[in-house]
């Protein structure tokens, strides 16, 4: 599978702006809402804790692989 970039950067620029505060500014992680609806479907593992980062489920895992597929590989022309 080749993914198209360009798709993966507009997606995350869309997630990013749900964070969007003070006209223009945005954080850089990803909404603890989100992550909760994530953690709720069993996608991650609880995101309250001190880490900076988040342990994706086997679940997730596939979920993603299969987004990734779907929305944002290239056509094989």
């Amino acid at each position: 599978m080749t993914l198209d970039n360009d798709k993966i950067d507009d997606a995350a620029l869309a997630v990013l702006s749900l964070t969007l505060h003070d006209d223009y500014r945005v954080w850089k992680g990803v909404d603890w809402a989100i992550t909760d609806r994530l953690f709720e479907k069993g996608l991650i593992d609880d995101p309250k804790n001190k880490a900076k980062s988040l342990t994706l489920t086997d679940k997730g895992v596939a979920r993603a692989r299969a987004i990734l597929e779907r929305e944002f590989s290239k056509s094989e022309r």
